[in-house]
């Protein structure tokens, strides 16, 4: 057997369909189909049945998906003891990331990793939902969390502030008037949506945004009071805060791995970089518009459940 087809067995054992599989790996439809086939051909077994939820894995598949992932494991654990002393690093590297981040602020620091190591071809994948980084869907997961999975390795790169923001003159208004502001009915994440009942509890919203950017489209237009975190509102000319970052509402900004990828010198230089990147920019995640405070210590590289 081939570690080549044994790889696309993997992606269509995580990915649960062909064509799936085959955007996950970046190769054609046919080619996952036929070296399935082939695989099966040498092995003398079934490894995949087609449902109406789509691929299922039989007890055979089962058993091969164990073993291939030890084999994975093997590999990535050779790539990076014996990657590490190349001068040269090449390869992929698949990066998720949230869409408001990943389309903003962090898109500079992925600009320049990528004129850093240009060899290095660098995937985003633009996803708030969650990404399973044990079956490979992403290599690394730049997520906002304070209860990261304890199975995966993690560095808090930082704390990233919100605050609750309105367009300039709206927010002017309401100050000068002290009349009844309105909210928006925000539906894009737990954290907005728990924050955003506590501020308004009667829920009397007019609109309803289930995006952040969404949320900065509507705030723009005067229709009404909602959070954003300080990276997204301060940047923004047209809006003004109406309250203060709150710290119970502060969430740590993970750049997360799993640990059979600790030795990968792709992830590696990737970590290191995102460390320095967002360490220029801490005081724009931390709510601080001015700030005369020292930088933290560089964040260690530990398992998110350790001490």
């Amino acid at each position: 057997m081939e570690w080549d087809n044994l790889r696309v067995f993997l992606a269509v054992a995580r990915a649960g369909s062909i064509s799936r599989a085959a955007q996950l790996i970046d190769v054609r439809h046919s080619t996952v189909s036929r070296r399935m086939k082939l695989l099966e051909r040498q092995l003398g077994a079934r490894l995949i049945e087609r449902k109406k939820s789509g691929y299922e894995l039989t007890a055979a598949g089962e058993e091969l998906k164990i073993a291939a992932s030890r084999m994975e494991a093997e590999v990535l654990d050779v790539e990076g003891s014996l990657g590490g002393r190349e001068s040269r690093v090449t390869g992929e590297l698949r990066v998720s990331a949230i869409n408001n981040m990943a389309s903003s602020v962090l898109m500079p620091m992925f600009a320049a990793f990528c004129d850093a190591y240009p060899d290095i071809e660098l995937h985003l994948q633009v996803s708030n939902k969650y990404v399973s980084l044990a079956e490979r869907q992403a290599d690394v997961a730049i997520r906002l969390t304070n209860a990261p999975l304890e199975t995966l390795v993690g560095t808090l790169l930082t704390k990233v502030a919100s605050a609750v923001y309105g367009e300039r003159d709206y927010v002017r208004s309401l100050r000068a008037t002290g009349v009844k502001e309105k909210w928006l009915g925000i539906e894009c994440c737990a954290f907005h949506q728990s924050w955003t009942r506590a501020a308004c509890p009667e829920r009397a919203h007019h609109v309803f945004v289930d995006d952040t950017l969404l949320t900065i489209a509507a705030i723009r237009e005067g229709l009404g009071l909602a959070y954003l975190p300080c990276f997204m509102g301060d940047s923004d000319r047209r809006l003004e805060r109406f309250r203060p970052p709150d710290p119970t509402h502060d969430l740590g900004l993970w750049l997360l791995y799993h640990p059979d990828l600790r030795r990968s010198k792709r992830v590696r230089l990737f970590r290191e970089h995102m460390i320095a990147r967002v360490a220029d920019q801490q005081d724009l995640f931390e709510g601080r518009r001015a700030s005369a405070e020292s930088r933290p210590r560089r964040p260690a590289d530990r398992a998110v459940g350790g001490p």
